[in-house]
């Protein structure tokens, strides 16, 4: 099989999709890697890197479609490389399809196998592909929030940790998942006072064990978000849905009565966004004020730190590529769930229900697909 690195072309996207390390791997394994001129140069990794690697460097993004059986990405094909999808190519990345229809039309259209990271999911129904993504995104919330609570960047004015007489700033977390704990944690580590609400109980038990009762751990309901995001100076919304759009917590009602220039960070807004007034922004202007609230709502975060993100995300995603290259997209699926459940559309066919829920197109059994 032949795998396409092509480089990443979304605004500020950093990232790239495998490490040298990744590449001498499936090297070895016999399979032939393309990597595109440049394509891990902003991790810090480099053309000759992946050629000690075995990779072989390409000069064009069109060579890279045209002769890949596999290509992998890191976000999702943006308009200019709809057309160089072709029928039956593998495509796994983060696709992300609730939150852009004209994605999901082009892929039908393209007729290719679309494997999406974020919704492969293990036996816990844990998500272990957007895991390190959502580890690094978590903490970079609170790390962003942080800079722009700060005066000059538009913000409250407040240090995140407060100090010796003063007050700490007011940190909720919606969702106490991955992003959201890992949100917690850096804001719990820089003194903050912090409050994480979710949905399950179980879940807040354990998190009241993990933070040995440094994080207020609160039932979300439509009455608590309300009640404590009236009063704090960072916002983090951290829900998720696998492969449907996230709920709306906060309305655009509801944004009059928070505090003047508090902060709110949208995790969720790669799936549309789980609050009413967030709408996708970039690393290269991050933020926007609506009703005197500060919204930063970039859909790639971890492309700011593309060296951590892509070693983390490789390390994940390695197995799976391993596995889909040795047996094939359908004999793969066939012996590993994960991989099945990461199928979103086959060759024009929606397979994911909640995608399909998402934009009320047919949907297909992928059993009967593969």
């Amino acid at each position: 099989m032949v795998i396409g690195i092509p480089k990443e072309i979304k605004n500020n996207e950093f990232r790239v999709s495998l490490t040298p390390e990744g590449a001498s791997l499936l090297s070895k394994k016999k399979f032939t890697v393309l990597v595109e001129k440049d394509a891990g140069k902003n991790s810090n990794f480099f053309n000759e890197d992946y050629e000690k690697a075995g990779a072989v460097i390409t000069e064009t993004r069109n060579e890279i479609f045209r002769k890949s059986d596999m290509i992998l990405k890191v976000k999702e094909p943006i308009q200019e490389e709809y057309n160089l999808i072709r029928k039956d190519q593998i495509v796994f990345t983060y696709f992300h399809f609730a939150s852009h229809r004209p994605l999901l039309d082009a892929m039908i259209k393209s007729k290719s196998i679309c494997i999406a990271y974020e919704t492969v999911q293990d036996e816990e129904k844990n998500l272990p592909l957007l895991t390190p993504m959502s580890e690094v995104a978590g903490r970079m919330a609170t790390q962003e929030g942080a800079k722009f609570l700060e005066k000059p960047m538009g913000g409250r004015g407040i240090l995140l940790g407060g100090v010796t007489g003063v007050d700490p700033a007011k940190v909720l977390v919606i969702g106490g998942g991955i992003s959201g704990t890992e949100s917690a944690k850096m804001a719990v580590g820089l003194g903050a006072d912090v409050t994480i609400l979710d949905t399950n109980r179980e879940r807040l038990n354990e998190l009241e064990s993990l933070f040995e009762g440094k994080v207020k751990c609160i039932l979300s309901t439509k009455e608590s978000i309300d009640k404590y995001a009236i009063d704090s100076d960072l916002i983090i919304g951290a829900v998720l849905i696998p492969g449907a759009k996230a709920p709306k917590l906060l309305t655009k009602n509801s944004l009059k009565r928070l505090k003047s220039r508090c902060v709110i960070v949208d995790i969720a807004i790669d799936q549309g966004g789980c609050f009413e007034t967030s709408k996708t922004t970039t690393h290269e202007n991050p933020v926007y004020i609506i009703d005197d609230v500060l919204h930063y709502c970039v859909a790639n975060m971890p492309g700011a730190v593309p060296y951590t993100s892509t070693k983390a995300l490789t390390n994940k995603t390695l197995p799976y590529v391993l596995e889909i290259a040795e047996k094939g997209w359908k004999e793969a699926s066939k012996t590993n769930n994960e991989i099945k459940t990461g199928l979103n559309i086959i060759k024009g066919k929606v397979v994911n229900k909640n995608v399909s829920d998402c934009f009320k197109t047919e949907y297909h059994n992928p059993e009967d697909l593969i």
